[in-house]
């Protein structure tokens, strides 16, 4: 009972080293932090893809929050920082790239491929529906005439109980 103890303290321990770094920067308001906080949650990470700057714990992250902080206290807008990353990374470090010729089929793809399958299925009940209405065809005098023969009980038939 004492290793386990002793185990699972030593485990606890472990846990505090396995942490990220936090970057700690001083601001000169409460507003200049949460625009910082802003930007590095909405910019993407280069190498991460899944992550924001804030999140990361890439290199490039580390710089890319420090670069921002630097930005920032030279009195740079969001816009004048968002340019910057934009054209070193490219859109890829936007959450929300903007809308041109090049981004068409990323805004309005889902919603093509959505509408798309809603006709798709509307054509298909259609058709089954369409089939469904149309009567059977009636059997010519040939083909009831053989059905009859068909039909029509066999001398085995009558042998068997």
């Amino acid at each position: 009972m004492k290793r386990l103890l002793i185990a699972c303290l030593l485990g606890l321990s472990l846990c505090g080293v396995a942490r990220a770094a936090i970057d700690t920067y001083e601001f000169a308001s409460e507003a200049e932090r949460q625009r910082y906080r802003t930007l590095t949650e909405e910019l993407r990470c280069p190498k991460c893809q899944n992550q924001n700057i804030a999140d990361s714990d890439a290199p490039i992250a580390t710089d890319l929050r420090r670069e921002i902080y630097r930005m920032l206290e030279a009195g740079q807008s969001d816009e004048q920082i968002i340019d910057y990353l934009v054209n070193r990374y490219g859109d890829f470090v936007r959450y929300k790239p903007p809308v041109n010729a090049r981004t068409l089929l990323l805004w309005y793809g889902p919603a093509g491929l959505l509408l798309g399958g809603f006709g798709l299925l509307g054509w298909i009940v259609w058709r089954r529906r369409g089939q469904r209405d149309t009567p059977r065809g009636e059997l010519t005098a040939d083909e009831r005439q053989r059905l009859a023969t068909l039909l029509q009980p066999t001398s085995l038939d009558k042998n068997v109980p």
